[in-house]
């Protein structure tokens, strides 16, 4: 193949990467997340992984390959080049690949059984965009018993990190066995910590007066039934989720124990929860109903848009 045609081929190539990234952003456009590249830095916040394992010279399949450590806006979910800046250094390395010159490897980090590009964003695309399967890269392992599944977008991986940081807290304090109950339950990750923090503040305090020292299953069944449920009581009985639709009762437990810690500070130990559900919700729920109506918007335009799709289909 001549110069003049591997340029005009790389051009091409180039150009219909570029049209399946847009393709792919007019397709999510009310999702965008789910079209988006995750960022390393977002996922190893959300993961926390122990410790880094350099693994040396491997063999990766390239559709684990799911997200960058800088590159991360100029490239899609399935690394079709997002920007034209990214032209010239593309079609490089388009180019390479037709005329068969070998590239050097690329460098990635593994984190829960998927990758994340540190160098070699462009080989990747390039890769992608051919259909090749495999590719060398050098990697460096974070540890972490988190699983991720490529293809799952941020929120998606998130979802992942707050189920499996419940059965942890389940399974290590036996919870739901001295509880009874199972529903302790978060839209965010680290809240479990935040939990266990709380139980154990409470073994604090009410084993202050005490000649004998309360155990922890007394101290968590306590906790629950004296500062967990009344304040999911509080919350029900103000029909606060009305305002935090898309929230748990245990994401309001965490943020009105911790206004109400703020309150008592400026008003006193002794400022009722009747009171700082009041001024909680006179604080915070306007702005999220504000949210609110924004999130049911989109759902209904959504779901007029599969209605439509669905009819066309069926005619």
């Amino acid at each position: 193949m001549s110069e003049q045609m591997t340029s005009a081929q790389t051009e091409d190539d180039f150009t219909k990467a570029r049209h399946k990234a847009l393709f792919n952003e007019v397709q999510h456009f009310l999702n965008p997340d789910e079209a988006t590249l995750i960022s390393f830095s977002d996922i190893k916040k959300l993961i926390r992984p122990k410790n880094e394992v350099y693994m040396g010279m491997q063999t990766v399949p390239v559709n684990l390959i799911v997200g960058s450590e800088g590159r991360y806006q100029d490239f899609d979910n399935r690394f079709f080049p997002k920007s034209m800046h990214l032209k010239s250094r593309w079609e490089h390395i388009d180019m390479a690949h037709l005329q068969d010159i070998s590239l050097p490897s690329i460098s990635l980090y593994e984190l829960g059984g998927v990758y994340f590009v540190r160098d070699g964003n462009h080989r990747v695309s390039v890769a992608r965009s051919r259909g090749v399967e495999f590719i060398d890269a050098e990697v460096v392992s974070l540890q972490s018993e988190i699983k991720l599944h490529p293809g799952d977008s941020l929120q998606k991986m998130t979802k992942q990190v707050i189920e499996y940081e419940k059965r942890v807290f389940y399974g290590e304090t036996g919870f739901g066995d001295v509880t009874d109950f199972w529903c302790l339950d978060f839209s965010v990750p680290g809240q479990y910590d935040v939990i266990y923090n709380h139980i154990l503040t409470h073994k604090y305090y009410i084993n202050m007066n005490k000649t004998e020292e309360i155990g922890m299953d007394k101290a968590m069944m306590s906790w629950f039934t004296s500062v967990y449920t009344p304040v999911i009581k509080t919350i029900e009985n103000h029909k606060i989720m009305r305002s935090f639709r898309n929230r748990t009762k245990s994401d309001l437990y965490v943020w009105m124990i911790k206004y109400w810690d703020e309150i008592k500070l400026k008003f006193g130990e002794d400022y009722p929860i009747e009171d700082m559900a009041n001024s909680f919700m006179n604080k915070f729920a306007a702005r999220s109903s504000f949210r609110s109506f924004f999130w049911r918007l989109r759902n209904e335009i959504e779901g007029r848009l599969l209605r439509k799709k669905q009819h066309l289909r069926d005619k």
